[in-house]
């Protein structure tokens, strides 16, 4: 009975021993020992891992990719524009012993070291390149967190400015610039296409001199498009060619006589009406009065002769 009970005591404490001595290494781990402080230069790889019981300790490290969020920093950039950047770091651990032991907490380290090259990147850009160059901005932050990280093991995977906020008076201030840079392209292109309609409209014009059929056709093209609408009232163009036919079969007037013979005199007004009228010639589209005598001094007003016998007349 005796040995029965030495003998299970015996085996609980194998049980145990062999408890405290097996550790497991996941995939995505790997194990650095401490043997009475000091560490063993080898990594122990995925699996099952035996210490010695007491003397040997185990400190896992994870060599995923790890995502780490910088919090928005406020800064200032080149051009004095108050910004609030915030960024992304991706990173992983490639020497496990460095990481272990060269620094306390690496995490905590690259997250330090991560905001102080933000602000450091705020102060060196414009706003410009902030907001539209980009790439070349996390590459450089990207080298300014990698050269000490380095030292602890750590490499930096990528770095990613997420979001870049703005005053609301800058915002308003590039709306109205951009709201006149469209403005101003609208324009160039509204001018660009008259300048485009006067050219063929030119060479329009001169083709239909060369062939003056081509008016004709045009204008018939015109009254067809115009009667297709159902209009009740139909404009008809009048050939500029027929009044140039009428003016030119029109006889000379006859040239008025030096006596001034030819001058209108006014009539006599009628009763009741205190103004006279004067006889007036129309000559195609002009309209001119019969009063102009060769010799004749007296000055006009408003194209009706003045001092006129009639007391009656006033200008």
């Amino acid at each position: 009975m005796i040995v029965f009970d030495v003998v299970l005591v015996a085996l609980v404490v194998c049980l145990i021993a062999a408890a405290v001595s097996v550790r497991v290494v996941r995939q995505f781990e790997r194990g650095v020992v401490f043997r009475f402080g000091r560490v063993l230069p080898e990594i122990r790889q995925p699996g099952l891992v035996l210490l010695v019981p007491i003397a040997d300790r185990l400190q896992k490290v994870n060599m995923q990719i790890i995502t780490m969020p910088v919090p928005a920093q406020d800064g200032i950039t080149r051009d004095n524009v108050t910004v609030r950047v915030d960024a992304v770091v991706y990173f992983s651990v490639v020497d496990p012993v460095r990481a272990g032991v060269d620094v306390q907490d690496y995490m905590s380290a690259i997250g330090q070291v991560a905001q102080t090259s933000l602000r450091s990147i705020i102060g060196k850009s414009d706003l410009d390149d902030l907001l539209s160059n980009r790439e070349r901005l996390n590459q450089g932050m990207e080298l300014m967190i990698d050269s000490p990280a380095l030292d602890w093991g750590v490499h930096i995977e990528r770095v990613e400015i997420k979001d870049v906020a703005l005053p609301e008076t800058m915002k308003r201030s590039m709306s109205r610039q951009a709201e006149a840079e469209r403005e101003r392209r609208a324009r160039i292109i509204t001018a660009d296409g008259e300048l485009q309609a006067s050219e063929k409209l030119a060479q329009a014009a001169e083709v239909m001199t060369e062939h003056p059929a081509a008016l004709q056709l045009r204008l018939l093209q015109t009254v067809v498009e115009v009667a297709a609408e159902k209009n009740s009232t139909l404009v008809l163009p009048f050939p500029v060619e027929l009044l140039r036919f009428l003016e030119r079969s029109t006889p000379p007037e006859t040239t008025a006589k030096s006596t001034g013979a030819g001058a209108s005199q006014p009539t006599e007004p009628a009763a009741g009406n205190a103004v006279p009228t004067l006889t007036i010639r129309a000559q195609g589209a002009a309209l001119a009065t019969s009063h102009e005598a060769a010799g004749s001094a007296q000055p006009q007003w408003g194209g009706l002769p003045t001092g006129c016998a009639d007391p009656a007349w006033q200008p």
